[in-house]
């Protein structure tokens, strides 16, 4: 099994390793290997790794298993390296997928190919020129492998479904060096486990395909207000979103960050002209003004930059449920109590509660056709907290603290699933909270691929 440790390799079995594969090992000291080893997250910056590889293909990735299988060091595989966890790194050796970026698509098939490393961005870039799409994340450092593995949302999903519901077909590497074609013909179980079942557990991805929608022209929308109106706007909002149609999805949030006074916002997109969403937001425009307002006529392509987000650097704490229905004003007004006495912290992000919409594609697949089984929610919703590296430990401790008062306050209003790629290090039920029913099946799946457990980290399946 693997460990994560770095010790049981000498410096002779780390030149062993650099000389036989064909990309660049950085070990500690080395030029670059911080930014290539460290966490995105730097709640997690203390985890050094031995070694970070930057892979040249599928070869390198199978000597690097065997490697590290030989001599008892940890392995993980990063690509956009965003897991909220840390666990894109590890104290032993990296695998960074960053060099495997290749995306190809056609528009005869509408099926679109891109390999593990690939990032957002990369897959952006290849599909733009063909018109189609599929649910893509907001950020564009974000890797496709990890977004996909933990079900995958975006502003299109409620149209376009998940990320992982686009796939048709996955390539892995397995602990014992095998390279699997998984699909809904061959390795069909490995291939549902990799849709929703979580990075990391099962083996390296080295490709996915997907298959890709035609898309048009789109319009978006920026709405603010002050903290005061968030009870009348949760209220209103959420019933403009329960009743909209697919089409339209919104990311609805309360936060506050430096200054004195919460903000709320609703970022929007609809997949048809403005004329329409201004419509769809006539009640919340009605009900109370907002401070700013932005309702636009876009390209597919200028609304996906518009909607671009990139979180800060830094530390952060999140918590998510999923909601059947629309929080209630009591819900709402706890929030804000809480953001009156929350601690500070030297992050400008900050801290606060959004409610991303789902229903749509995402809910008309059933909860066992994939390992994804969250497919009964109106809401995800996400509660988080941040902190600097040169924050007091008790700043960071009264934050973690504040998190987990307001994931108390909104509990009884929620379900008790949470969302995998949001993943959570402070969860204690996490098997059943990411996974649900689907738990079961993924630990079998889990034993016959991996059955001495060498992909493992904090919440990997079956451990």
């Amino acid at each position: 099994m693997s460990t994560g440790a770095p010790g049981a390799a000498s410096d002779a079995d780390w030149r062993r390793l650099e000389k036989s594969v064909t990309g660049r090992l950085l070990r500690p000291g080395a030029p670059g290997f911080h930014a290539a080893g460290a966490p995105f997250n730097r709640r997690f910056a203390s985890t050094t790794p031995g070694g970070v590889l930057s892979v040249a293909g599928a070869e390198d990735v199978r000597r690097a298993i065997g490697w590290a299988r030989e001599t008892g060091v940890g392995l993980v595989a990063r690509s956009g390296g965003h897991s909220y966890a840390g666990h894109s790194v590890c104290p032993g050796l990296v695998l960074d997928l960053g060099a495997l970026r290749r995306v190809s698509a056609d528009a005869s098939t509408g099926l679109v190919t891109a390999a593990g490393g690939a990032l957002m961005a990369d897959v952006y870039a290849a599909i733009e020129p063909h018109g189609m799409a599929f649910a893509l994340g907001n950020g564009a450092s974000v890797g496709i492998a990890g977004l996909t593995l933990g079900g995958g949302s975006s502003s299109t999903s409620r149209t376009l479904g998940l990320t992982a519901d686009a796939l048709v077909r996955t390539t892995l590497m397995t602990a014992d060096g095998r390279l699997l074609t998984c699909d809904a013909e061959e390795n069909a179980d490995l291939y549902w486990a990799c849709r929703g079942g979580g990075g990391g557990n099962f083996g390296i991805n080295l490709s996915f395909t997907f298959r890709a929608t035609p898309v048009s022209d789109v319009s978006t929308c920026l709405l603010l207000w002050e903290g005061a109106d968030a009870p009348e706007v949760f209220t209103v909002m959420q019933e403009v979103a329960r009743k909209a149609p697919d089409a339209f999805s919104l990311r609805l949030g309360i936060s506050a960050a430096d200054g004195p006074a919460a903000v709320v916002s609703a970022v929007g997109l609809h997949l048809g002209p403005s004329g329409e969403l201004r419509e769809l937001l006539a009640p919340a425009l009605a009900a109370t003004r907002p401070v700013r307002t932005e309702i636009a006529d876009r390209t597919f392509w200028a609304a996906k930059d518009y909607l671009l987000h990139e979180t800060s650097a830094g530390a952060f704490a999140v918590r998510t449920h999923f909601a059947a229905e629309p929080l209630p004003a009591e819900a709402v007004a706890a929030v804000l109590a809480r953001l009156d006495r929350r601690p500070g912290s030297g992050n400008p992000d900050g801290c606060g509660l959004a409610l991303y919409t789902w229903g749509g594609a995402i809910n008309r697949v059933a909860p066992a056709d994939t390992a994804f089984v969250h497919r009964d929610a109106l809401f995800l919703v996400s509660m988080d907290t941040s902190w600097s590296e040169h924050d007091s430990a008790e700043t960071v401790e009264a934050n973690l603290r504040w998190l987990a008062d307001l994931r108390e306050a909104v509990a009884p209003y929620v379900g008790e699933g949470a969302y995998q790629n949001f993943i959570d290090p402070d969860r204690p039920d996490w098997r059943t909270a990411y996974y649900g029913a689907n738990y079961p099946r993924l630990v079998e799946v889990k034993e016959r691929v991996d059955p001495d457990g060498f992909f493992t980290f904090g919440q990997a399946i079956g451990s």
